[in-house]
């Protein structure tokens, strides 16, 4: 079975409740996980830049509530992993997680309510500023809250997610969080496609050394706008294992084109700004444009060798061994 770092399904599954469908999570997201085989999936909450600032707090909770409302509704099918005992076991486990800290304000205190929520991975930002950290477009890093926070999150045993993190930020976090585990939830690899959407190979090294896992991005924009197919994914995954070693990576699709297609995400003009000229969030890599589609990279991924316990490691065994040392004990 599959481990995933991101998808953000709770995008679409909240905007549906709110249009009147009573669980848009079996209708939508469970069936194509199934077929994926994905048995653990990670989910964050992202709140889109309509909504700053003043509404980040309640659009957040909104979608943790609708993370909760599917929990519920599908009992026995999915589970909530919020211990390392949950990391295995039956049913799809869902993981929540922040993308971008907005919905703090700039109350750092604030990410203990969302801990006793269930997130247990937090990303300070995504491509935008805050008042916490600089994302991937801005030159700067960690602020005085910033600090506070990731001290906070390590006290708390946070997984921190570093994918969307300035170049500053990156290297800030590393070294102010001490031991603690860190992923690049959904990226590739800039030596393959330089953009400063992905990864250097020093940035994997770090993530590599704190025992970290690298959740490979399926998108075009950042595999290869002009040669999206799964070959090239594979390139990405070919060079991150020489960087950082077989048990340092894995997948984090980030399949937003249903989110898209569904009408539950709109870019603004500002977002646009982050995606190469010509980009949209409904382009797909060939044969790889959801979860469902996750059979046909297995196949790719044979092919190139990876078999056994190589390829048990990309496909989720590295992100629950790190999940199983990470996450609370209760």
């Amino acid at each position: 079975m599959l481990a995933d770092a991101h998808s953000d399904l709770l995008l679409e599954v909240a905007w549906r409740e709110d249009e009147g469908e009573e669980n848009p999570f079996a209708e939508h997201w469970l069936p194509v996980l199934e077929r994926g085989r994905v048995g653990l999936q990670v989910c964050p909450v992202f709140v889109e830049l309509e909504y700053l600032p003043d509404a980040a707090t309640r659009v957040a909770l909104r979608h943790v509530a609708a993370f909760h409302h599917a929990l519920r509704l599908n009992a026995g099918r999915v589970r909530s992993v919020c211990a390392r005992a949950d990391v295995d076991g039956e049913g799809i486990g869902l993981m929540l997680s922040l993308e971008g800290v907005e919905p703090l304000g700039n109350r750092p205190e604030l990410v203990e309510a969302f801990w006793a929520l269930g997130v247990r991975m937090v990303g300070l930002t995504w491509n935008r500023r805050n008042a916490f950290a600089d994302g991937l477009a801005e030159p700067g890093g960690l602020t005085a809250l910033g600090r506070e926070l990731v001290d906070r999150l390590v006290d708390l045993g946070a997984i921190l997610d570093l994918a969307h993190a300035s170049e500053r930020t990156f290297a800030d976090v590393v070294e102010r969080s001490r031991d603690t585990p860190l992923v690049i939830s959904h990226a590739c690899c800039r030596a393959v496609h330089d953009t400063p959407r992905n990864a250097s190979d020093d940035q994997l090294r770090a993530v590599a050394e704190r025992g970290g896992v690298l959740g490979l991005m399926a998108l075009p924009l950042v595999v290869d706008p002009e040669r999206a197919t799964i070959e090239r994914l594979c390139d990405h995954l070919d060079h991150a294992v020489s960087v950082m070693g077989i048990e340092h990576v894995g997948l984090g699709g980030d399949f937003i084109r249903q989110v898209f297609r569904a009408g539950a995400t709109r870019i603004s003009a500002k977002e646009q700004e982050f995606l190469p000229p010509g980009a949209s969030l409904d382009d797909a890599v060939e044969g790889l444009a959801g979860p469902e589609d996750y059979p046909n990279l297995v196949e790719a991924l044979r092919r190139r060798g990876y078999v056994g316990d190589r390829l048990e490691a990309v496909l989720g065994g590295n992100l629950r061994r790190l999940l199983r040392r990470a996450l609370p004990a209760s």
